[in-house]
């Protein structure tokens, strides 16, 4: 090693041209709640069970989408529409326990395959962060989306850009 090199010289200055470069480049990292992150259109989000379009909703509680779940995430109770009940679903049997356990989840996207109804799909919003297990044990009323007749436009947004299939 000559002295020049003993001294250090050259890798500081190296390391200080590098950090200097730095200032110059686009940051990669957004400041979260000024500015949303844009995702590809076959970003696969959180699941979001859905409605008709007279707010009923559309599961009947078949079981294809537990059973198609590689994790065993969902989990789900049928029950017997009721005499007057009509209005709130859509065909006579019906899913009285809906549940997700996101920490088991991988975001697949099988079930939204696997229902006959397009009750499920999976959204373009992200998952929350939580401080607890129990929080991220989504029910069937943390999932359903508004109503189209008593809040048409959290309905709209909640449905985003995807098209809406008839039947």
């Amino acid at each position: 090693m000559t002295i020049w090199e003993k001294l250090y010289l050259p890798a500081i200055f190296k390391g200080m041209a590098i950090t200097f470069s730095h200032l110059f480049k686009k940051r990669p990292t957004i400041s979260y709640p000024e500015q949303q992150r844009s995702f590809p259109a076959v970003f696969r989000g959180v699941q979001v069970l859905n409605r008709d379009e007279e707010g009923r909703e559309r599961c009947t509680a078949c079981g294809l989408c537990a059973l198609a779940c590689p994790a065993e995430a969902i989990t789900m109770e049928a029950a017997e529409r009721q005499i007057g009940e009509e209005h709130l679903y859509r065909e006579e049997k019906y899913a009285a326990k809906y549940e997700i356990n996101m920490l088991r989840c991988i975001f697949c996207g099988l079930c939204e395959e696997a229902c006959p109804k397009d009750a499920i799909y999976l959204s373009q919003t992200f998952a929350p962060a939580n401080y607890g297990r129990e929080g991220f044990i989504y029910d069937k009323e943390d999932l359903l989306i508004p109503n189209p007749k008593e809040n048409p436009e959290a309905y709209q947004k909640a449905l985003g850009n995807r098209p809406i299939k008839q039947g």
